[in-house]
């Protein structure tokens, strides 16, 4: 792997020249929930690629003709195909590289991971609108919807009686929803699972991970990281190095 904490590419830069034979490219960018799914991935499953990071407050031209909607994660092969959006992406790699299957074979139990998957897919939205929000009532309001929308997860792992959302090992949705707790620390929001014993322990769980622990980031930095994101500073992207 090489390119995980280079500095980001951005508008006025060259694109890329062509990816080399037997790697993946991921463009990324360090601080990005959704394209840490992808990077998870592929650090789960050994895959060899390179990353090159896109600053996201200052988008180079040519990142729009790889992805229309000028987002990352995108995967790029020496092919020259693309491949966009962050879940989509990583069923990709699943199902193209050997190794370890993240995704159950069984349709029943694959279908259950994308109904996990539903379930947590008010989180993302919710962490934005807490992260633009002035107020402690409005604070206050959006915790009570974390509290709400972990309980729905806590539910799951109870019926469950497994630690992983999965079953007995960590698989693909455990790797889907994990950037978004990780982070819950920097966002001083941990207090919302205080409530959800076997979630914790799922967070704990997960921090042992090997691919998890490779890709933590500190509180701290990711706290800086935020400072200047909602200052729409275009050297947000680039923090700390």
């Amino acid at each position: 792997m090489s390119g995980g904490s280079a500095r980001s590419l951005e508008k006025g830069s060259a694109p890329p020249g062509p990816v080399p034979e037997g790697l993946i490219r991921l463009y990324s960018m360090r601080f990005c929930p959704f394209a840490e799914r992808t990077r998870l991935v592929l650090k789960a499953k050994g895959i060899q690629h390179e990353v090159i990071n896109i600053n996201l407050k200052n988008k180079p031209e040519w990142l729009f003709k790889k992805n229309p909607y000028g987002l990352v994660p995108i995967l790029e092969n020496s092919q020259g195909q693309l491949v966009y959006e962050s879940a989509i992406t990583c069923e990709y790699l699943d199902e193209v590289y050997p190794g370890k299957k993240l995704l159950p074979e069984d349709p029943y139990e694959r279908a259950l991971q994308k109904m996990i998957f539903e379930l947590f897919s008010k989180v993302p939205p919710l962490v934005g609108r807490f992260l633009r929000s002035k107020s402690k009532e409005e604070h206050s309001g959006l915790k009570e919807e974390f509290r709400k929308e972990f309980s729905k997860l806590e539910e799951v792992l109870t019926n469950k009686k497994t630690t992983f959302f999965g079953g007995s090992s960590l698989s693909m949705i455990d790797y889907l929803i994990w950037p978004w707790f990780e982070r819950l620390e920097a966002m001083e929001l941990n207090e919302c699972v205080d409530h959800t014993p076997k979630l914790k322990c799922w967070m704990a769980a997960m921090r042992e991970d090997p691919a998890v622990s490779a890709l933590l980031i500190d509180a701290k930095t990711y706290r800086g990281y935020l400072d200047l994101y909602l200052q729409d500073s275009i050297q947000a992207c680039d923090y700390g190095l």
